[in-house]
């Protein structure tokens, strides 16, 4: 199967949507799904390029089928990653390769992503794409790992 990436189209959102409330992903990231007002309200504000210009946001294809997506920010001058795979493309490979490809267009260095501790499979793409351990956060919402990539 063919892994690309592609820039976000309006026609993707109802696509990542449904992805986000699936209840296993929601486990799995520790990231609660968002109802479709906010949801698409939070991709209205992250796609404004005059709002968000250091923003990068791709959607996976497998083959010709929307996978999910992977972004880019800056938070606090941080350089961050995270991605999004709908569950039926799970344990296929898709996430990685398609991180991968991401990252080879991001120059700056380090980048972070912030993973569950739970989410093994998360924290599996990230350490095949070359990210560390740089540490570890607790909290009111559970623990997280912060991986880093130099």
């Amino acid at each position: 199967m063919i892994i690309t990436l592609r820039e976000v189209t309006q026609e993707d959102l109802p696509i990542f949507y449904e992805h986000q409330l699936e209840p296993e992903a929601t486990r799995m990231t520790g990231f609660p799904s968002r109802d479709r007002e906010a949801f698409m309200a939070h991709w209205a504000k992250i796609m404004n390029k005059e709002t968000n210009q250091t923003g990068i946001l791709k959607t996976i294809l497998a083959g010709d089928s929307v996978a999910g997506n992977v972004v880019y920010w800056e938070a606090a001058g941080k350089p961050n990653i995270g991605y999004w795979l709908g569950k039926s493309h799970w344990g296929k490979g898709i996430a990685s390769a398609a991180v991968a490809q991401f990252l080879s267009k991001i120059e700056r260095r380090p980048v972070y992503a912030h993973v569950a501790k739970h989410n093994f499979a998360s924290i599996r793409v990230l350490q095949k794409c070359g990210f560390q351990l740089a540490r570890e956060n607790g909290g009111d919402d559970g623990e997280e790992l912060i991986m880093e990539l130099r």
